[in-house]
């Protein structure tokens, strides 16, 4: 599937939604019907896995560009030039080497997570993204629900090893293998490399996400 027809997939799917946060696209003039989907090059080594969009993402129709996702970009950034990130300019810069995607690519209102239901009916045009529009094999996944989404509309078997990998205590350390499919059969072998959610109110874990972001991509660079 090219990047049209899975625009007007996705656009498809929307449009018979419910739960879309109708307003908040309204209100910047958006399209609600229109996705924001995986940005940055096919070659790109890395990918981010999240959630779904938030506000940010709505208004400016880009992914990970709100609060979780400058934290992950100023992350990046320190990484790369030892400094900290100087502005929002610098933060769409230094994303254009990885690629950027969600398990739903539309904000839900109240920025809850979307149902079990609705991520199973988007899997396969989100699946051909990673697969058609990337050709890396490394993610980076936000949070548990991005983590598990990979088991969606497969066995049960991997849902319970997903789920089983979460559960340790050395999960944000280490990485494990699984095979994306799409509906036409298309699948690759891929790394996921989870991370707890950026979000700021994830206290547990949102002080810490800096670093431990900074050992992921000190592991992957590493790797290659």
């Amino acid at each position: 599937m090219n990047d049209k027809q899975r625009r007007e997939a996705l656009r498809a799917l929307a449009a018979e939604l419910d739960g879309i946060d109708v307003e908040v696209y309204e209100n910047f003039g958006k399209d609600w019907r229109e996705p924001v989907i995986g940005m940055g090059a096919a070659d790109a080594p890395v990918a981010f896995f999240g959630r779904d969009p938030g506000r940010d993402e709505v208004q400016h129709q880009m992914p990970f560009i709100g609060a979780g996702g400058q934290k992950v970009r100023a992350a990046i950034y320190e990484h790369r030039y030892g400094e900290p990130m100087p502005d929002f300019a610098a933060s769409l810069e230094v994303g254009k080497g990885f690629f950027w995607a969600n398990t739903v690519p539309y904000k839900p209102l109240g920025n809850k997570a979307w149902s079990m239901k609705v991520k199973k009916r988007f899997q396969p045009l989100v699946a051909d993204l990673l697969l058609n529009a990337w050709h890396g094999e490394a993610i980076i996944t936000l949070g548990r629900e991005a983590f598990l989404w990979f088991a969606i509309n497969r066995e049960r078997e991997l849902r319970q090893q997903l789920e089983a990998f979460w559960a340790r205590e050395d999960r944000f350390e280490s990485f494990i293998e699984v095979t994306i499919e799409d509906g036409d059969g298309h699948r690759r072998r891929v790394r996921l490399y989870p991370l707890p959610h950026p979000s700021p109110l994830n206290a547990t874990w949102y002080r810490r996400f800096p670093e431990l972001l900074k050992r992921r991509l000190q592991q992957l660079q590493g790797s290659r």
